[in-house]
């Protein structure tokens, strides 16, 4: 009896011990292959098919291409549409396939909209563990913007893409001329502090694995950070999780919870530091649109505005991804900031709202095609002129035709 015993217990031990290797493994590095070229304004990028289950969210009007930013790093974009550039960064567990309903709302013919998903997520390379900083996705995603020549852009952050994309423009500064905050943390903690339940039990060693990549997917739970949870339904996560499980390695996001700092002293707090001091020296229009039914950091709003004390706040019922609950108040975020970007806004804001005879002279074309247009001023006293639909009803940023005007 003894030595049953004393065998069931080996057995058990080697179990576990098997276990414990195989789910800390850190995970190899994957880098996507593309198929040809694709030429944008000059540069030449290796373009990548998006797969059938994709085309439904990001039909054939997107651009999808690969950036190598290191040997074997290479950063899958999203973009679509002509004009003003503007940075859509994601978190985690998500990818650039987060903001196509922002993009919808925003329309193609004003914005050159660019979606970069971070590594070791969706279409971009997956990497070991080791490789998950916080210094290292800065550097990623600034070569990224580097490689793609732009001068100037409007950047969108939410979760790890705000203090990975401030992050990434504090080292080219010349190119941030506005922002739109969503649910995100641009501080460094100040004590000793978890994010959040999930968060804790991610940072044990073994134990996260076993909780989050073995007994439930961080996948599975996304819903429930939501206002709506419906607003994530399975096709859509699903999204989110088949390049993980194609490529093999699917240690991103467990790793990326713990890159979160729990305290001054994380690995992850000087980047922090840099990222809080860039943040709260900035002098640029800044709009935070936030899902206060967020269970992470719907709470952490009067921190956000403590970085921005000036800034326009739009409070909504959304949960944490509220890119897929409320995208036409993000656009509409995105539009006034853009207004106040324009060179001329600066004497719309001292003089007040004007309507020049160009506005005038806008309306009557509408008028003679049976359209009715509406003069929506924004909270920085900029008119943006937008016709409607025939049915009468205001749809201001789908066609949207911006314009900051003195006195005529």
């Amino acid at each position: 009896m003894a030595r049953k015993i004393l065998y069931v217990v080996a057995f058990v031990g080697l179990s576990l011990a098997l276990l414990a290797y195989a789910v800390t493994r850190p995970g190899e590095l994957v880098t996507p292959t593309g198929s040809g070229t694709i030429t944008i304004d000059g540069q030449t990028f290796e373009a990548f098919p998006l797969p059938d289950y994709v085309t439904s969210i990001a039909d054939g009007d997107y651009l999808s291409y690969l950036i190598e930013v290191e040997p074997g790093i290479k950063i899958h974009m999203l973009e679509i549409g002509r004009g003003f550039p503007l940075f859509l960064q994601h978190g985690n567990p998500t990818t650039g396939l987060l903001y196509p309903k922002v993009a919808d709302a925003l329309g193609n013919e004003q914005f050159r909209i660019l979606m970069p998903t971070l590594a070791g997520l969706g279409f971009s390379s997956k990497i070991p563990t080791h490789q998950h900083t916080v210094e290292n996705h800065v550097r990623w995603i600034n070569q990224a913007l580097t490689q793609l020549e732009i001068n100037e852009l409007i950047f969108v952050g939410q979760d790890w893409g705000g203090p990975i994309g401030m992050g990434a423009l504090a080292e080219s500064p010349e190119l941030l001329k506005g922002a739109v905050i969503l649910n995100t943390g641009l501080n460094a903690p100040r004590e000793a502090r978890d994010l959040s339940r999930a968060h804790a039990l991610a940072k044990s060693p073994i134990t996260g694995e076993i909780l989050l990549e073995v007994v439930v997917s961080v996948f599975s739970q996304m819903h429930q950070a939501q206002g709506d949870p419906s607003s994530l339904p399975p096709e859509v996560v699903a999204l989110y999780e088949q390049p993980l499980e194609t490529a093999g390695n699917k240690k991103a996001p467990l790793t990326m919870m713990r890159m979160v700092p729990d305290s001054p002293l994380h690995p992850s707090a000087e980047s922090m530091r840099k990222v809080e001091s860039y943040t709260q020296a900035l002098d640029i229009p800044v709009e935070i649109v936030w899902g206060m039914s967020d269970p992470i950091l719907g709470k952490a709003l009067p921190l956000m505005q403590a970085n921005f004390p000036d800034a326009p706040v739009t409070e909504t019922a959304a949960g944490h991804f509220l890119q897929e609950e409320v995208p036409q108040e993000i656009a509409e975020a995105i539009q006034r900031v853009y207004a106040r970007t324009l060179p001329d806004a600066s004497m719309a804001d001292s003089a007040g709202p004007q309507r020049s005879k160009c506005d005038v002279i806008l309306l009557e074309i509408l008028n003679i095609y049976g359209l009715k247009a509406f003069a929506l001023a924004d909270p920085g006293g900029h008119y943006v002129l937008a016709p409607s639909n025939r049915g009468g009803e205001p749809n201001p940023f789908k066609v949207a035709v911006p314009l900051t005007y003195g006195p005529a």
